[in-house]
């Protein structure tokens, strides 16, 4: 029997020929991933159990990204624990101030994370990394610990699922809306610890960043890693900016799946998904008269230069409703230069936005964008649990970047057609 491209990779880091489901293995890993929210509590738990040194200052990456700049002494006090980790174990790898970007943005940008790769984090989107055809994966700090010491962790080989797309995207319908439609049809727990494996002639097409958006919501239908086949598009991302060597891997054709779904791309529309669970999803024709007070554009899942373009194409000779606050957010330092340099932001505050810098602040809640009671917003985030973006009474509603610009135009969630056109 076959072995699917998550197998592979696992096979291929624990040091064996063949693994299958159920499997518990130790991998070694080739990246471990912390940032201010969980980080402190990993860097506690190294010390605990004695460690003086990681295992590869190389290979352990740490980001202060969710509160940074420090928005209180709490958040300034965790993220000079990191800092101060950082330094004493002279990581090679430590974005701070300038150089800071959202976490699962920056790494694929700094060629960090690479195909073939396998990739924990204490991040439950970690799993964006799926997009370059990386097996990755959120652990607890405790397990990022682990790893920070040993340079390996242990898994349980998941159960494999397909998802083929095929079909004709219709306009504005991005890689957020396949997988908001995907996890809208088998709810959030439909893959519960998972491989979530995307392909299919639709996906071939995708750009690499809608790739890692789709991989960044796996987690969202409970999946252990999203994960679509590298190609030649992922070979032209990564060349140029890869740190180290890389490898390719594929499914086998007699690869077995617990189950293989198909959806034909022809028939979905730019989707929304209600409060408050990300399956809650309709399409943008089903969505009704629903007023907003604040739009967020930005997030490791739609904050790339794309989703900048995309924001800006709905909004350029346009502005923001006098009632809704639009927050921009581009995800790391490069991203914000090239849409600076490309007349983005112009056309941003134009339309009366802020623009922020790299931050994962108002998608948890956590600053640059805090919802009052009652208050609703379309987010291009990756949650809208109750009170994820502020108030407990607070709604949000998860989009791509394109809904998102036309509902700040409009004042109400609202389709690209309705400001641009078909």
């Amino acid at each position: 029997m076959g072995m699917t491209i998550t197998e592979k990779i696992l096979a291929a880091h624990a040091g064996l020929d063949h693994v299958t489901p159920g499997d518990l293995i130790s991998a070694k890993v080739d990246v471990a991933l912390g940032n201010d929210i969980t980080a402190p509590i990993a860097i506690k738990r190294f010390r605990d159990a004695g460690a003086e040194k990681v295992f590869d200052k190389d290979r352990v990456i740490l980001v202060p990204d969710h509160f940074v700049p420090n928005k209180d002494i709490q958040s300034a006090m965790q993220v000079k624990t990191v800092r101060e980790f950082a330094r004493e174990q002279g990581l090679t790898y430590f974005f701070d101030g300038g150089e800071m970007g959202v976490e699962h943005a920056i790494l694929p940008e700094k060629g960090l994370v690479l195909p073939g790769d396998l990739v924990i984090g204490a991040d439950s989107h970690t799993c964006t990394y799926g997009g370059l055809g990386a097996f990755s994966t959120g652990v607890g700090s405790t397990d990022l610990a682990a790893a920070m010491i040993t340079g390996e962790v242990w898994l349980r080989v998941p159960e494999a699922m397909k998802f083929v797309f095929t079909g004709e995207l219709s306009p504005w319908v991005e890689g957020k809306d396949l997988i908001l439609y995907l996890i809208g049809d088998i709810g959030v727990d439909g893959a519960l610890y998972r491989s979530m494996e995307f392909t299919g002639p639709v996906i071939d097409k995708l750009s690499v960043e809608g790739r890692m958006t789709m991989a960044n919501m796996a987690i969202e239908a409970g999946g252990k890693n999203g994960i679509i086949a590298p190609d030649a598009l992922t070979e032209e991302y990564v060349s140029g900016r890869a740190v180290r060597e890389y490898q390719f891997y594929q499914s086998d054709a007699d690869a077995e799946y617990a189950e293989v779904r198909e959806y034909d791309v022809s028939t979905i529309e730019p989707q929304v998904a209600f409060p408050h669970l990300p399956e809650n999803t309709r399409g943008i024709s089903e969505v009704g008269d629903v007023p907003i007070d604040q739009v967020v554009i930005g997030s490791c899942t739609n904050g790339r230069i794309e989703d900048m373009r995309s924001a800006a194409a709905i909004l350029k000779g346009h502005r923001a409703d006098k009632n809704v606050r639009l927050i921009i957010i581009p995800t790391t330092p490069h991203i914000y230069r090239t849409a600076m340099e490309e007349g983005l932001f112009e056309i941003f505050m134009d339309a009366g936005a802020v623009i922020s810098p790299p931050t994962c602040g108002p998608c948890l809640g956590g600053h640059m964008g805090i919802l009052a009671q009652g208050e609703r917003a379309v987010a291009t985030t990756n949650r809208n649990f109750v009170g994820r973006m502020g108030h407990p009474e607070s709604e949000v509603y998860l989009s791509n970047p394109a809904v998102a610009a036309a509902s700040a135009i409009l004042g109400k969630i609202a389709g690209p057609a309705e400001v641009v056109g078909s």
